[in-house]
């Protein structure tokens, strides 16, 4: 007996024509488990094969296992109080927002496997990708055009080949281009003061701190200005934003001299890049700080030196945690003998490599090395293990942070308490996790959205400080 779930839907009773049926893709929700709030008055289709996914994906202690645990309680917190008639109707995604701009929910039984052919039938409907796709092609034969929301490059094209329109989930990416993405640093042509001057005269009172007009300092930039940006001239001059308020911006006065003399466990800045993220992270008053780099940009040595410097020198912070994100990292590191530290240890030889640079001169490197591993409060953490704690004056690095999503990158700031540093490391050229692109990563999602908060920063860091055959090889390989 034929018998076609599909046609005991009907998507287009409730809704108008300028209304759009999105249908999502396990690897949406895994990416943002709230995906669906966020496609406003439209329908959101999520087909029960996505359900049966993310059922064999929820069971673990993977990053992936618990972003579908996330996912499936966000679907039934939505559902909670429904019955099966007001499922199968649509349930309002927004239901305090006025009628017409609610938005439905509803999920898409699958087919039965003798309708009719269609062209993704002919596909092989062993694989759960083409059995969603032959779905919302059935569906979109009898209803309206259907838009598959997916991450995945491969799903996407089989889609489109076969006829449905399918789209990347956009809903966290805030920047289109990553060289648009703010570096926390400008440059101005020839002299800072000379070029303000033209268009508002300044009368500088020798303070560390002068205030400038917003709208002139904007026209000299040619932009939107933002807390914690560098702002440097041809003549060594370097100031930093330090408040925007008023219609005016308050201009900490530096120099290229006082942050090339820096110091943080013996490690001084190699160019005026390393030096401004050295200063963000020395300054007391900054609580997140994000450095973007190449590899070998010096990302890691400043953060385990100025880590060191501010825990055991200044007494800022109780401890350090190191952690990353890497894939396959939770399934593996079962695997691997002895505590926790030492499973970390193999995946985090990062900063033991720059541990044993940053004692190399030590008259005895070895003993150093022992004082730092036995004495200092520096921890390796499984990424795993570190969401869900509640951090208090701790120093938190977070490397690898481009590999993160959005909704993971949340989770992890959010584990931030009293008198605690969050430092995340990144090299958006660099991003293993898949589905993750440089516009869609959580490092670029994070700075964006705190490009306004007063006590944050990001910078990206220029060159190479390995050795000349490593900048040559991240030049031209």
């Amino acid at each position: 007996m034929q018998t076609n779930l599909i046609k005991n839907i009907n998507l287009g009773e409730a809704m108008t024509s300028e209304r759009k049926i999105y249908a999502l893709d396990t690897n949406v929700l895994i990416h943002d488990p709230n995906a669906i709030f966020n496609f406003e008055e439209h329908q959101v289709l999520l087909p029960i094969l996505v359900l049966e996914e993310l059922d064999k994906l929820k069971v673990g202690n993977s990053n992936l296992a618990a972003d579908a645990r996330q996912a499936v309680r966000t679907l039934a917190s939505l559902i909670a109080d429904s019955s099966a008639k007001e499922l199968h109707s649509g349930i309002p995604v927004h239901p305090n927002e006025p009628e017409g701009e609610q938005g439905l929910f509803r999920i898409l039984m699958p087919a039965a496997l003798d309708t009719p052919d269609t062209k993704a039938q002919k596909l092989d409907l062993k694989i759960n990708d083409n059995r969603i796709i032959n779905d919302l092609l059935l569906l979109q034969a009898e209803q309206k055009p259907v838009i598959l929301v997916t991450k995945d490059i491969n799903m996407r094209i089989k889609a489109k080949a076969c006829g449905l329109d399918a789209q990347d989930y956009h809903s966290d990416q805030l920047v289109t281009d990553i060289n648009r993405l703010s570096t926390g640093h400008m440059e101005i042509e020839g002299s800072f003061w000379q070029k303000l001057d033209e268009i508002e005269p300044q009368q500088p009172s020798g303070e560390s701190i002068h205030w400038v007009s917003l709208a002139a300092m904007q026209s000299l930039v040619g932009g939107r200005l933002y807390p914690n940006q560098f702002i440097y001239d041809q003549c060594e001059f370097v100031t930093r934003v330090k408040e925007i308020r008023e219609g005016q911006v308050a201009l900490e006065l530096l120099n290229t001299g006082i942050l090339m003399h820096q110091r943080a466990w013996g490690l001084v800045p190699r160019d005026l890049f390393q030096a401004m993220a050295m200063y963000l992270i020395l300054d007391p008053e900054i609580d997140l700080v994000a450095i973007n780099g190449a590899a070998g940009s010096g990302k890691t040595i400043l953060a385990l030196a100025c880590a060191l410097e501010l825990t055991v020198e200044q007494k800022q912070f109780k401890r350090i945690i190191a952690t990353r994100s890497t894939r396959g990292l939770d399934e593996d590191i079962g695997f691997l003998p002895g505590t926790e530290t030492d499973k970390m240890t193999p995946w985090l030889g990062a900063f033991t490599d720059n541990l044993e640079a940053l004692h190399a001169e030590d008259y005895d490197p070895n003993s150093s090395e022992h004082y730092v591993g036995t004495n200092v409060p520096l921890h390796f953490k499984s990424l795993n293990f570190v969401r869900g704690r509640s951090f208090q004056q701790t120093f938190l690095i977070i490397d690898e942070a481009q590999n993160l999503t959005p909704h993971q990158i949340k989770t992890l700031i959010t584990r931030a308490g009293q008198g605690t540093k969050v430092l995340c490391l990144g090299n958006l050229a660099q991003i293993d996790t898949p589905y993750l692109g440089a516009t869609s990563s959580g490092l670029t999602y994070m700075s964006e959205r705190f490009r306004g908060f007063t006590h944050g920063g990001a910078i990206g860091l220029k060159g190479v400080a390995r050795s000349r055959l490593a900048a040559y090889a991240e030049e031209h390989l």
